[in-house]
This record gives structure tokens, C-alpha cells and sequence, in this order.
């Protein structure tokens, strides 16, 4: 290990060893060390990716403020976006590695949250009323950061920090430092947020956290965890958001394997792996994926509008990534990008960051997710001398002979490969969709009045229209995707989808539902086929005549069963609003109109008429497990087999 020898002997003599980064992925009993010079760029596409031979040729350090990029909202910190050209790369074992880095404390003084816990707790209620209660998203990543001052030189207190973090933490994707020649980063993540290898994409949406009482979970308490409706919802939520994402990158959308659980020091959560394949470069990938749903929320482009809300700071690097990019045997581009989450960041005058945040669902309590941005920051903190180490696992404590102990995994045996535990797990595909979890061979949905027709989806700023668009192109349509504020023709298609989207639907001053409900109109009008899905269903029925009411407790990220026109199917929603009727039709200046009503409260979940139809729920949400289903029987109806012409007599 000469390079690192030297490195650490400069670092040691207090001279500048020039950039550096030292990466172990998960599972490796090496460290890679990658050195070169650092240069910064403004844009995704102009991080460099020269050719040449197989391996790593680009290090970038991606703030989130390039999220600014896709054209979504931040409170912009100006913090840049760095690239380390790799001009060396060595392997370092990590016994060599843990006995060249420093082993020394790391002293720190004036710790503290930025956001106090009661600051963070009003924050935390302010967003579930006003945010998710009022129909912005089903679920919000709000941060805050703790704050110190690093004794000494902070390079030299970084390779301890990381040294401890190898030692003491696992089930890290990466656990790493960077140092650009001013900042430094130290971290262990434990999310993959996009790879790409071979032309296989792959995202792992990490959400659900237990923490952690002693050195290995409580079996009993993390199998409540595991049935825990909040935490279920919470993972399920991401699950569909980054499938919005891998619709927008791979050919056929993702594929769900897992649920898996993801063991670290201090906490367990559990998380899904998506796969598909793709042929975008690999820079295009890292853009429309900025950023992940678990550090972010849910629709993507609203979220980053209610975090700069009420953040009101910038968020440096935090939820940005760490993206390795290069190429392979084949000279094909790869890309491997770890969530720059449970990372600290020092900087030349050793202030220290740790910034760590909890996701905020409908069932979200204040005095929980306060909790759980202590339990996330806990082994970053424990590696910077800011808290306790997390102790040791070893053998589980004895039990006594009985059914539930005969269950239990032999001593030292991970809960992971417990039977309950894998079952528990299980159990949690079984309410999905096997759109979404099976293999898709192409054409094997294709119903034959659908095949070949066009169809037009207007989005309503929520990307489950690439999920929905994947759909409709399994039925056999070919899709054309369009922003709600784009004004092109409508000639040309058979079917007009007006989809989701945030917002309040009654708003009479929102450009983008005056511009929905005057599209809606003109289909009306115009007698053109046209199917509405959740935003679009809203607007919709209130054109219809029918009251739009905001529920008391919003429908996010909720599966419920429900009656539609004679049959019972199990759909997923996200909504906070509904239509309600006092009855089963409603006549109409378009014609008479088949409502499927709630039979409690009247919520309307979908409508029929001449010509048109709309849902509340998702159709194309993984929570939909009939939704591919309901897709066909509709736009059976709404697009109705041509006949050919009879021939004369």
C-alpha cells in the first residue's frame, strides 16, 4: 500500500496530500483508493467520463442543490458540484487499511442541532397538517443538522472517524471518506440509491427504521416492527416513488425483489432492490433520478417545494449522492452512486455537519421522528467521539424451552435468516401488484382492441404517469407523455389520459388547475375518449357537478378494497380529496354518469359516462394489485374494437 503509506505520512506531518477518496463497498475485504485532481462543473452532463481502459474514471460529489437541474425548487447554498479524475487507483486490504489509519479520538466541542428537538417536533406537525392533510404528497423528508466544532487538523480526524466507522459499523453500502483538498467527507451509508452495470439498472429504496436497544435487535420487538402499519405504508410509499424513477430510466420500468432487512449497528431497516435495464448514459441516469424518495418524498417535484418550505437552509451535500463512474471490460459505462445520508462533512476550519432526517407519513408522531433523526445519526456521532460506540453483537441470551424460543435462530445466527422474520417479510408482497414483481414478457398483456392505438398522458407534475405509461404500453397502446403546461395538438390520439398530480383540485386560481379543468373541458366537449386518474378524476367530477371535500384523514399511501361498477377490486390511493354522491348516477349535460360510491360516506372511487371515466386510486401504483385489471376493462369500453365495414349486398 505505498500511495496510502505516503498519503498518511503527509497527512501526519500536517502537509497536504492532495485528493483522495477511500471507498470499501459492501461485502469487500479491500478498500479502494482512488487520487487525482478535483474540478468542478456545473451541470450532471458535464461530469467527465473520458474513455479508456476498464475501471473507475470519475469520482463526483453531488449536492442536492442539483435537483435546481430537473427544474425543482431549493433553497440554493451555491455548494459545488466536485469531481476527482481518478488518475490512480491501488486496493488496500482492510487489515492493511485499519492498521496504516489513525487510531486516535476525535475531540470535538460545541455540539449541537441546528433545530432543537421542540423546533423540530412543531416542524414535523406543521408538515402532516399543512402539507400532507392538505393533499402535497404522501410522504416529506424534513432534515436537520448537528453542528461542532473538530479539534485539531479535521483530515487526520476524518481517517480516525473512518477508521472507527469500519470497525464498528456494518451493513453499509459504502462506508468512505473524500477530501477534495479542502472539504471532507466521512461517512457510512447504508443505501444504494443507482447503479448501473452491464446495461442493468438497479435502485434500492431503503425506509423503516428500528432502532436498536442492544448489540442485535430484539426479535420480539422487531417483529412488531415488521407488522407495524406505519412503518409497512412508509417502505411501500418509497417503493412506488422509485419505480417512478426506474420508469423514466429502464426500458420496461423496475422490477421489486425483496423485501430484505438492511442490519446496522444501531438500527434495522428493511428495504427493496429494483432492477431493469436501460441504454441512457449513465450522467442521464444520475439526472432523472435526483433525487431518492427516502431522503426526499413523495411526488418528487412537490417534495422539493415543501422542503424549502420548511427547511428554509440549504442542504450542502446532504440527500445529494457519491457517484463512481467508468466503464467496464466491454468499454460500456458504469455508474455506482451511494445516498449521501449518516455522512459527516468538516471542512478546512474543522466545522463539522452531520445532518440526518426522518420520513413524515400520515402516521407520523412528532415525539417518533424526533427520535429517529437521533437513532440515524447515532454511528456517524459514535465515530466522532459524539456518542457511544453501539455494542458488540454476540450470542443471544438463553431462553427457555418453549415454542417461540424453538423458533428462534441458533446463537449469532442474524434475525434476517429467522423463519418468522423471513415470513414476516414475505408477507409483505403479498397485497402488491405482480405488475410490478414478476417478469413482464413483452406482449403478454396486450389485449387486441388496445393494440396499436395512441394514447396521450398529460401529467399532472406526479411521475407515477412513466408507471401508468408503462402499463397502457403493456395493454398495447403506444404513450406519449406530456407536461400539464404544454400546449401541443391533441390530434393524432385515440385516448387523452389526464393524470395525478399535487394540489388542492378546488383551487380557482392554481395556473395548473385552471389549465387541467379547461383541458378537461375541451375532451368533454369534443367527445374525445379520455380517462382521468386521481387529480385528473377530481377535476373531473367537479366539472360533472359533484362536490369535491378534502377527507379528514388524508389517503396516502393507502390499499383499500372497493366495490367498482358490480365487482370488488384492491386499488391503492393518494389522495387528501374526493368527490361525493348521494347516489349510484348522476345525469350530466354529457349524458348519464355510473358513479362507484364509498357506502359510507359517498366518496366517489370512480365514474362512467359516454365517452369518459375516472379513478380516484392509482391504477398503476404497486398497492394496485388489481390495477393492470381495471386499466383493460375500462379502456375496453372507452376504446371499443373497430368493425370492419360490412360489404354491400
Amino acid at each position: 500500500m505505498p500511495h496510502l503509506s505516503d498519503l498518511l505520512a503527509a497527512v501526519a506531518r500536517g502537509t497536504d496530500p492532495g485528493p483522495f477518496a477511500l471507498v470499501r463497498r459492501e461485502g469487500a475485504e479491500h478498500l479502494e483508493l482512488y487520487a487525482g485532481p478535483v474540478r468542478a462543473v456545473d451541470r450532471l452532463a458535464d461530469v467527465p467520463l473520458p474513455a479508456g481502459p476498464a475501471g473507475p474514471r470519475t469520482l463526483a460529489l453531488v449536492p442536492y442543490r442539483q435537483v435546481t437541474e430537473r427544474g425543482f425548487a431549493c433553497v440554493d447554498d451555491a455548494v459545488p458540484l466536485e469531481c476527482l479524475l481518478v488518475e490512480r487507483h491501488e486496493r488496500v486490504t482492510l487489515a492493511d487499511a485499519l492498521a496504516a489509519l489513525p487510531d486516535l479520538p476525535v475531540v470535538t466541542t460545541d455540539a449541537g442541532f441546528d433545530v432543537d428537538d421542540d423546533e423540530y417536533a412543531a416542524i414535523v406537525g406543521r408538515v402532516l397538517a399543512e402539507e400532507i392533510g392538505r393533499g402535497e404528497g404522501a410522504n416529506f423528508v424534513i432534515h436537520r443538522t448537528l453542528r461542532a466544532t473538530v479539534q485539531g487538523p479535521p483530515l487526520r480526524a476524518a481517517l480516525a472517524a473512518l477508521r472507527r466507522l469500519l470497525l464498528g459499523e456494518r451493513g453499509a453500502y459504502w462506508t468512505f471518506l473524500v477530501y477534495t483538498g479542502g472539504r471532507v467527507l466521512v461517512g457510512a451509508s447504508p443505501e444504494r440509491h443507482v447503479s448501473v452495470d452491464d446495461g442493468l439498472i438497479m435502485m434500492n429504496p431503503i425506509s423503516g427504521t428500528f432502532r436498536h436497544t442492544g448489540a442485535t435487535p430484539d426479535r420480539a420487538g422487531l417483529l412488531r416492527f415488521l407488522a407495524d402499519p406505519k412503518e409497512v405504508e412508509e417502505l411501500y410509499m418509497v417503493l412506488d416513488e422509485e419505480l417512478k424513477m426506474m420508469a423514466t430510466v429502464a426500458e420496461r420500468g423496475g422490477q421489486v425483489v425483496g423485501p430484505y432487512l438492511k442490519e446496522m449497528s444501531h438500527l434495522t431497516h428493511t428495504e427493496y432492490l429494483l432492477a431493469g435495464r436501460g441504454s441512457k448514459d449513465v450522467r442521464e441516469v444520475l439526472r432523472e433520478t435526483m433525487f431518492a424518495p427516502t431522503v426526499t418524498g413523495s411526488p418528487m417535484e412537490n417534495a422539493c417545494r415543501v422542503i424549502a418550505r420548511h427547511e428554509r437552509t440549504g442542504r450542502r451535500y446532504y440527500a445529494g449522492v457519491l457517484a463512481l463512474l467508468g466503464h467496464d471490460d466491454a468499454g460500456r459505462q458504469t455508474l455506482d452512486a451511494p445516498i449521501l445520508i449518516r455522512t459527516a462533512e468538516i471542512s478546512p476550519a474543522g466545522e463539522l455537519r452531520v445532518p440526518v432526517g426522518a420520513t413524515l407519513v400520515r402516521h407520523s408522531t412528532a415525539a417518533g421522528e424526533v427520535a429517529e433523526t437521533h437513532a440515524k445519526a447515532a454511528g456517524v456521532l459514535a465515530a466522532l467521539g459524539l456518542g457511544p460506540q453501539a455494542p458488540a453483537p454476540g450470542p443471544q441470551p438463553a431462553v427457555g424451552h418453549d415454542r417461540a424460543a424453538s423458533a428462534r435462530p441458533d446463537p449469532g445466527q442474524p434475525l434476517a435468516d429467522d423463519p418468522e422474520v423471513r415470513a414476516a417479510l414475505a408477507a409483505r408482497n403479498t397485497p402488491l401488484a405482480r405488475f410490478w414483481l414478476d417478469q413482464r414478457a413483452p406482449g403478454a398483456a396486450g389485449l387486441p382492441g388496445l393494440t396499436g392505438r395512441k394514447a396521450l398522458i398529460v401529467d399532472g407534475e406526479d411521475t407515477f404517469t412513466g408507471m401508468l405509461a408503462h402499463q397502457l404500453g403493456a395493454l398495447g397502446l403506444a404513450v406519449t407523455l406530456r407536461p400539464w403546461h404544454a400546449p401541443d395538438p391533441l390530434d393524432g390520439y385515440d385516448l387523452v389520459v389526464v393524470g395525478p398530480g399535487p394540489g388542492d383540485p378546488g383551487s380557482t386560481t392554481d395556473p395548473k388547475m385552471r389549465a387541467l379543468r379547461g383541458l378537461l373541458a375541451g375532451l368533454l366537449a369534443d367527445g374525445r375518449p379520455t380517462l382521468a386518474v386521481c387529480l385528473g378524476h377530481q377535476l373531473l367530477a367537479g366539472l360533472l357537478g359533484l362536490t369535491l371535500h378534502r377527507r379528514d384523514a388524508p389517503y396516502q399511501g393507502l390499499q383499500r378494497e372497493v366495490t367498482l361498477f358490480g365487482g370488488p377490486r384492491r386499488v391503492g390511493f393518494y389522495s387528501s380529496f374526493t368527490a361525493r354522491a348521494d347516489a349510484d348516477r348522476l345525469a350530466t349535460r354529457y349524458g348519464s354518469v355510473l358513479l362507484a360510491r364509498d357506502e359510507t360516506d359517498g366518496a366517489v372511487h370512480a365514474l362512467r359516462g359516454p365517452g369518459f371515466a375516472g379513478v380516484q386510486f392509482h391504477p398503476e401504483s404497486v398497492l394496485s394489485p388489481d390495477g393492470l385489471a381495471v386499466l383493460g376493462e375500462l379502456l375496453t369500453d372507452l376504446l371499443p374494437v373497430s368493425l370492419p365495414a360490412a360489404e354491400p349486398a
